[in-house]
C-alpha cells in the first residue's frame, strides 16, 4: 500500500493524539517536514507524493520519540529564536518564545550602535547571546555556562555568524565565580534556573523528562540564582548599568524585593504574551 504525504499525516495526527500530545497535526507535520527536508507549508503542495521506504522508517522513528514526551526541537535539532536558527540538544534548555521578550527588552533600552559590554549568565545553546549580537552590532557579549557541552554547542551555533570576534563563551559557575578581577558590565542578562523544587514535579513531561534539569529549577525556592546575580551585579556593572531577568510566573514582586534591597532602582516589568509578568529590569545607582 502506497503511503502518500496526506495519509501520513493523517495517520501520525491520530496516533499522536492517542498519546495525548497536545496539538498533534502540527507536531505531525512538522516531524514530517523536517523528515523530508522542506517547509512545513510545502506539506501542503505535495499531499499525492508517495513516501519513500527511508523516509517511513525515519518519520516513523521521529514520531515514536515524540509519542514518549520527546520535545520536537530535541528531535529535529533545531529551534528558531529571534529569527534565527540555532542548534539544540538535550545538553541546553531549549529557547522559548517568552525569553524573546528578553532580548527585545534590552535591545530597546540602549542604543543601536553603542558600545556595549554585555554578560549573559546560563548561556545554553547561546541564543541570547548571538541574538543581541546580530540586533547591538558595537556589542561586545559574554556568556557564561556551568556545562563543556553547553559551551560547545554555544560555539558551534556562534560559528555560522560573521560576530565571532564580539561574542566568546566562557565555562564558569555564577555561585562559585571570582568577578573581583573581572571587568566592567553595561548590561548583565540572565534567565536563571527559576522552578521551585516543590514546583518542578509537577511541570510538563517534556521539561521534566527531558530538559536538563540544572537549566529549569534552583533545587531549592526558585530564587536561588536571583539572590546570587543580583548580588554579584551590583559589583559588576557600571554606574547606571542594567539588570534584565526573566520571571516565572508569580515572581516578580519577590524579586523586585531582591533588586531592591540590593540598591537597584527605576525597576520596570514586562508582561509576556499571556499577560504573565515575565521580565524584570532595574538600573545600578
Amino acid at each position: 500500500m502506497i503511503l502518500t504525504v496526506l495519509k501520513a499525516i493523517q495517520k501520525s495526527t491520530q496516533y499522536l493524539a492517542e498519546k495525548g500530545i497536545e496539538s498533534p497535526r502540527a507536531n505531525a507535520e512538522i516531524l514530517l517536514a523536517d523528515t523530508l527536508h522542506c517547509k512545513r507549508l510545502n506539506l501542503y503542495l505535495m499531499f499525492d507524493r508517495p513516501m519513500r521506504e527511508d523516509e517511513i522508517i525515519k518519520y516513523r522513528a521521529c514520531l515514536k520519540r515524540r509519542a514518549q514526551f520527546e520535545p520536537l526541537q530535541y528531535i529535529t535539532g533545531t529551534v528558531e529564536f529571534y529569527g534565527i536558527e540555532f542548534k539544540v540538544n538535550p545538553a541546553v534548555l531549549i529557547p522559548r518564545p517568552e525569553t524573546e521578550l528578553l532580548v527585545e527588552a534590552i535591545i530597546n533600552s540602549v542604543n543601536e550602535n553603542d558600545r556595549l559590554t554585555i554578560l549573559d549568565i546560563g548561556s545554553g545553546s547561546g541564543n541570547i547571546s548571538i541574538a543581541l549580537a546580530a540586533n547591538l552590532p558595537d556589542a561586545f557579549i559574554t556568556g557564561m555556562d556551568i556545562k563543556d557541552n553547553s559551551i560547545e554547542l554555544a560555539l558551534e551555533n556562534l560559528s555560522k555568524h560573521p560576530f565571532t570576534n564580539r561574542v566568546h563563551f566562557i565555562k564558569a559557575d555564577i555561585l562559585n565565580f571570582d568577578f573581583s578581577s573581572s571587568e566592567k558590565f553595561d548590561i548583565l542578562v540572565s534567565n536563571p534556573p527559576y522552578v521551585s523544587a516543590d514546583e518542578f514535579g509537577r511541570v510538563q513531561k517534556e521539561i521534566k523528562d527531558f530538559e536538563p534539569k540544572v537549566a529549569v529549577t534552583d533545587f531549592s525556592d526558585g530564587y536561588k540564582f536571583y539572590h546570587a546575580i543580583t548580588a554579584t551585579a551590583f559589583k559588576i556593572l557600571k554606574n547606571n548599568g542594567k539588570l534584565f531577568f526573566e520571571l516565572g510566573e508569580g515572581q516578580s514582586a519577590k524579586v523586585k524585593e531582591i533588586m531592591t534591597g540590593n540598591n537597584f532602582s527605576e525597576i520596570s516589568i514586562i508582561n509576556d504574551y499571556q499577560n504573565i509578568e515575565r521580565i524584570i529590569c532595574g538600573t545600578k545607582k
